[in-house]
């Protein structure tokens, strides 16, 4: 579709904005958000070893909590999420300020190349980290001969290539980014039909946004993809590369949406608006979901199926809330530029890179201390990321990896661009 087409058929024209005063606060708030989704992650991984029930983690902690595996469930349910939607959000404005190839390049560089070479070098690291989490449930580990042991696995290519690590996040990023892109094209093929279904799928978005009834239309399709998956919740897909559908799916789904929503990026602020019946919502759906997964330990049990069901529609009204109020949270919040919040939500894609085998080493060095695992979380957390900023701050920031991961670096004051009217 030429640019004429684009600019002044496939929807209405947003309205008139100063951007002078709120481009900037738009951006800004968005950074911090995904900043918060990627750093809840690190919090995320570190309080595994304080579940109450073994699953197979790295190590399990001696001083273990239930409020771990709530806080897990709940935490699980919208930090991705939330990551995706505000990646398909920004994909949109790249995408239509530098262009189609300039876009498919810079994808390349910050998510192809960190998943190849990320992967390479953190699988040795994180099986280090199992490796000494197994030895120090028997009794004693070994740092070095754990690391070595790590590295080794890597004689036994192709099998495990690219699988078992964080990093399936990446490989999922570059499959709904492909997936857009591809359906885009196939609009475009069709430009008799483009401008009704742009202007339709505006019309829809702006309802879903706005309309009480939009939760229904969010929550059920994603509670039967949630009742496809293979645990109660949502899947990590890091044990193969062949694609979970349902997980796909989820995800694209978070990722269009947020492409969509840079169309009508006025949707955004409303989209996450804090309101009495949104603040309400999460916390019956997060009680509910707490409540009906005491179930999946029993599934012989009378209930089992009925609470399954019950979950799975909690915990997506809990997942859409969240991600709304966190993004609300952080637009009320994050209003004026931040030196430090830009700093953080610059460096956050490297900490969560980088951040799972410091977890799991410094979960295993304190797995058998008689310490409170509130003091054990706090510690693990703030040290993996104080390491890692170290990292950052020294290798990273402003040498090839920093602008491969980051692009150029921004001004204070970036000006978010409106792209409305393009799909």
């Amino acid at each position: 579709m030429n640019s004429s087409i684009s600019e002044s058929t496939a929807s209405p024209q947003p309205p008139t904005v100063d951007h002078s005063a709120t481009a900037t606060a738009r951006l800004d708030y968005l950074d911090a958000t995904r900043a918060f989704a990627l750093l809840l992650g690190i919090v995320f991984h570190a309080s595994l070893s304080f579940m109450p029930i073994f699953f197979g983690w790295a190590v399990q902690d001696v001083s273990t909590t239930s409020l771990a595996l709530g806080f897990v469930t709940v935490s699980h349910s919208f930090r991705m999420e939330t990551f995706f939607l505000i990646a398909g959000f920004f994909g949109h404005m790249t995408f239509h300020r530098k262009g189609a190839a300039s876009f498919v390049i810079s994808r390349f560089l910050r998510i192809v190349v960190p998943f190849v070479v990320g992967w390479f070098i953190l699988h040795p690291l994180i099986v280090s980290g199992w490796t000494m989490g197994a030895e120090s449930m028997r009794g004693d580990y070994h740092f070095a001969p754990a690391i070595q042991e790590g590295f080794r696995t890597l004689a036994k290519l192709p099998n495990g290539l690219f699988t078992q690590t964080h990093l399936w996040f990446l490989y999922y990023l570059a499959m709904t980014t492909t997936i857009t892109l591809a359906l885009r094209g196939l609009l475009m093929a069709t430009p008799r039909h483009t401008r009704t279904l742009c202007v339709r799928v505006d019309q829809s978005l702006r309802w879903i946004v706005r309309s009480p009834f939009g939760w229904l239309a969010c929550a059920i399709p994603t509670a039967a993809l949630l009742w496809k998956m293979r645990i109660w919740g949502v899947d990590t897909p890091d044990m193969t590369l062949v694609p979970q559908l349902p997980v796909l799916l989820l995800y694209e789904g978070f990722f269009v949406l947020g492409w969509m929503l840079h169309r009508q990026a006025n949707l955004m602020s409303e989209f996450g608006k804090l309101t009495f019946w949104r603040w309400l919502i999460a916390g019956v759906s997060t009680s509910a979901t707490l409540y009906f997964s005491g179930f999946q330990m029993d599934p012989g049990g009378d209930h089992y199926q009925t609470a399954h069901i019950g979950f799975v529609v909690a915990y997506a009204f809990m997942m859409w809330t969240l991600v709304r109020l966190v993004i609300g949270i952080f637009h009320h919040l994050c209003r004026k530029p931040r030196a430090w919040v830009r700093y953080l939500a610059d460096s956050s894609y490297w900490l969560y890179l980088i951040h799972l085998p410091i977890v799991v080493w410094l979960q295993v060095a304190v797995a058998d201390y008689n310490i409170h695992w509130s003091l054990k979380v706090c510690g693990i957390t703030a040290a993996t990321v104080l390491i890692s900023l170290a990292s950052y701050d020294l290798f990273v920031r402003s040498t090839l990896i920093g602008m491969i991961l980051n692009g150029r670096r921004k001004e204070a004051s970036l000006r978010l661009k409106w792209s409305c009217s393009k799909p």
